[in-house]
């Protein structure tokens, strides 16, 4: 069902995000030199290592680190970039991944294979049987405001608690997160 409802809600979307992706796209371009869309190695569901596409907010040479934590990665994220990432629009690209099977739309975030401490809890709690996803419980409760033990207390949370109900509701959570533009440390 979770599958089904993630093909169906990506299709219903598709029409405007594709319109603010091209727009997207061209002020990408305009602002500065490199590729529209950035992909990183990402680890998803068992652990298992797959592409994620961005929108790429940063400059071409940027170091390849967690950014709200390194605080050093700030002066390397161009105008436009600042722009798609306070209002999420960075993370369109992986609707692809969604209908793709390498993501859900709720689930715990995918994050980099050198966050080690964060891919350890999770495995050691069951989450990394999770499919990704591109927003989650975590997100919808402190984004980039919280530790990654916090992160992974409510990844296993959902992983308890998941459902149809509780993926609308975690939806719904995101979208008022993304237009107060809460939580956001970038």
């Amino acid at each position: 069902m979770k599958r089904l409802l993630d093909i169906v809600i990506v299709l219903l979307v598709a029409p405007l995000a594709i319109f603010l992706s091209i727009f997207v796209a061209i002020a990408i371009k305009l602002d500065s030199p490199g590729p529209v869309v950035y992909w990183s190695t990402r680890v998803g569901q068992y652990g298992k290592p797959f592409q994620m596409p961005k929108f790429r907010s940063m400059a071409v040479g940027a170091p390849v680190c967690e950014a709200e934590k390194n605080p050093e990665t700030q002066s390397y994220i161009t105008k436009v970039g600042a722009f798609i990432r306070k209002t999420s629009l960075d993370e369109l690209p992986q609707l692809w991944c969604v209908l793709k099977g390498d993501m859900s739309l709720i689930g715990p975030r995918p994050v980099l294979p050198i966050v080690t401490s964060v891919l350890e809890m999770r495995k050691a709690a069951g989450v990394d049987r999770l499919k990704p996803g591109i927003s989650g419980w975590a997100q919808v409760n402190g984004r980039t405001t919280i530790t990654d033990e916090e992160k992974v207390a409510l990844d296993t949370e959902y992983l308890h608690k998941q459902s149809v109900w509780f993926d609308l509701k975690i939806m719904a959570l995101t979208v008022l997160k993304v237009l107060e533009r809460e939580d956001i440390v970038r």
